[in-house]
C-alpha cells in the first residue's frame, strides 16, 4: 500500500501497510450497519415499527430495503470489492435516516444537543464511507 510520507514516522507507515490493518478498518467502519442490519433482520417486526415511526410505509418494504443494504452494502466494502457501491448506498441510507431520524432542528430543550450530536457523528460516518471508497480506488485490493 505504501503510506510512507516525509513527516509520517516510519513505524506508523509500516503499521498502515499490514493488509489487516486495512481490512479491521473496513469491518469497524462497517460495524453498526452489520449489526443494526442484523438486529432488524432477526426482529423484522421492530424493523417494520421503526420504519413506519417515521412515516415510512409500507413498512416491511423500507425494513427490508434497510437490511439489504446495511448487509450486502457492508458486505461489499469489507470484501474489498465494488467498495464505490457499497460505501454509496450505506452513505445514502445514513443520510435519508438522519435527516428523518436525528433532524436536531426541530428538537427542543437537552434532547437537541444530543440529536445534533448524533446528526454530525453520522455526517463524520459518510465521509468515513466516501474516504474508504477513494481509497480503495488508489489501492486497487
Amino acid at each position: 500500500m505504501q503510506h510512507a510520507a516525509a513527516e509520517t514516522p516510519y513505524w506508523v507507515s509500516a503499521i498502515l501497510d499490514w493488509r489487516l490493518v486495512w481490512v479491521a478498518a473496513r469491518v469497524a467502519l462497517t460495524s453498526a450497519y452489520v449489526l443494526g442490519g442484523l438486529t432488524k433482520l432477526f426482529n423484522f417486526a421492530a424493523a417494520i415499527a421503526e420504519q413506519e415511526s417515521f412515516g415510512f410505509r409500507p413498512g416491511w418494504l423500507w425494513a427490508s430495503a434497510t437490511i439489504l443494504v446495511e448487509l450486502v452494502g457492508s458486505a461489499l466494502v469489507i470484501a474489498g470489492h465494488f467498495v464505490w457501491l457499497g460505501a454509496g448506498a450505506l452513505g445514502v441510507l445514513t443520510a435519508i435516516a438522519m435527516l428523518v431520524a436525528d433532524n436536531f432542528w426541530s428538537v427542543r430543550g437537552p434532547a437537541r444537543l444530543v440529536a445534533a450530536n448524533t446528526f454530525f457523528e453520522h455526517v463524520g460516518l459518510i465521509a468515513g464511507l466516501v474516504l474508504v471508497a477513494a481509497f480503495a480506488q488508489v489501492i486497487r485490493e
